[in-house]
């Protein structure tokens, strides 16, 4: 007699862990053990069909191998839905990537391209497919989720290599005359409030700091505008937090506040100044101002001061972005930047494992928009041009001789 409970039970037990080749042949085997009727009976315990269990008997007498990395004999299952819907791949690329095949009339060219989306444009065009299976699809076509990648640096200076050798050649005399060489750049301009700030930091779990929804400028704080001051030999950063427009004047009294708080001091014997800066912004090559708070600075120090602009599209080059701002930004992540003096202190807490010294002080000065300089102010400067690109490199000497100062 055959003792349906034990069946059952053993079933019961195994079936969650067993696979679709072990649940045939533990089928079988039951059938086998339990002699005439066995396979019947199996049958209505396991819900397996009699073929099925059959297919099984016959495994256990041919004492067929087990193959580890397969569930079913080579060829076995459906088809593929690639190989039975021949056209299915071509009308996935062309959802995917219509613009390399000059479709303008893609449903999906000016939509996000989700699964869902992509398996419903799909089953529009007539095929029978999940989402699941389109994620697959791709993934075996060698596509995989992307983000932008900042490559395109705008236009290629036509002797872009040669400036950077100019420069490279510029800051290794000044370096080796113990002569002060500094990265000049203005900081990405910051909301002043309670806003989010990128990032994360640690807090206890499920209490995040709140934050404004939306970055609208609150008037009365404003923005902050951080003009940075990276002198290479030593290591340090100066940073004025400016509160007002980012201009030409704006950004020579950062290069005097450096001098005047580290700069002095580091190079006391000083007889010159290179300062290497991008080629647009406060401190463009084209921007009169900045050339004429320069010849103030030059009166000012006593000496003279050689600036070389970095080509066109190549501001991520300037030293000062990987040597002190990207420090910067990660010291102050995931902290909202609520007031001017909280900005002052998270920029002067930025620290490095190699040294870097950074300070930072608030600019309170008002610094107009639009100033402009006449021909006269602009031809009274005592500046040289140099003979390779007197367009991004020149110095500028101070008006009166030392003699006669």
């Amino acid at each position: 007699m055959i003792d349906e409970s034990a069946i059952r039970l053993r079933f019961e037990a195994l079936a969650p862990v067993l696979d679709e080749r072990a649940l045939r042949r533990f089928a079988a085997a039951e059938a086998q053990a339990a002699g005439r009727g066995g396979v019947a009976v199996v049958s209505q315990i396991t819900g397996l069909a009699r073929s099925t269990i059959g297919r099984g008997l016959n495994e256990l007498r041919a004492g067929e191998a087990c193959d580890i990395d397969r569930v079913r004999r080579p060829g076995g299952g459906r088809k593929p839905l690639a190989a039975t819907d021949p056209g299915l791949i071509d009308d996935l690329r062309g959802l995917v990537e219509p613009d390399a095949r000059g479709d303008p009339q893609s449903p999906l060219l000016w939509t996000c391209k989700s699964l869902r989306k992509l398996s419903q444009s799909l089953c529009d065009m007539g095929h029978k497919i999940g989402r699941t299976l389109v994620g697959e699809l791709l993934h075996g076509l060698g596509y995989s989720l992307q983000a932008n990648r900042k490559t395109r640096e705008g236009a290629d200076h036509p002797d872009r290599d040669a400036q950077f050798r100019s420069i490279n050649s510029r800051f290794k005399k000044a370096l080796a005359s113990s002569e002060p060489a500094i990265s000049v750049d203005t900081k990405k301009k910051e909301l002043v409030g309670d806003f989010k700030n990128t990032g994360r930091e640690w807090r206890e779990n499920g209490s995040p700091e709140d934050v404004r929804v939306h970055d609208l400028v609150i008037p009365e704080l404003g923005r902050a505008v951080p003009y940075g001051v990276y002198d290479i030999a030593d290591d340090a950063g100066w940073v004025s937090v400016g509160v007002d427009h980012d201009t030409g004047a704006f950004a020579v009294n950062a290069i005097r506040s450096w001098w005047t708080q580290m700069g002095r001091a580091r190079y006391p014997n000083a007889k010159s100044l290179l300062i290497t800066a991008d080629g647009g912004g406060s401190n463009g090559s084209r921007l009169r101002l900045w050339k004429v708070e320069l010849q103030k600075l030059a009166d000012e120090l006593g000496f003279a001061i050689t600036v070389c602009h970095l080509p066109p599209g190549t501001s991520k080059w300037n030293r000062i972005e990987h040597r002190l701002f990207s420090f910067i930004t990660m010291n102050w992540r995931g902290k909202p930047l609520v007031t001017h003096q909280t900005i002052v202190q998270l920029i002067a807490a930025t620290t490095t494992r190699t040294g870097l010294e950074v300070r930072c002080q608030l600019d309170p000065n008002a610094y107009p928009d639009g100033v402009k300089i006449s021909d006269q102010e602009f031809n009274a400067l005592n500046i040289t041009r140099h003979d390779f690109h007197g367009d991004c490199n020149y110095t500028i000497a101070p008006t009166t001789p030392p003699s006669k100062r």
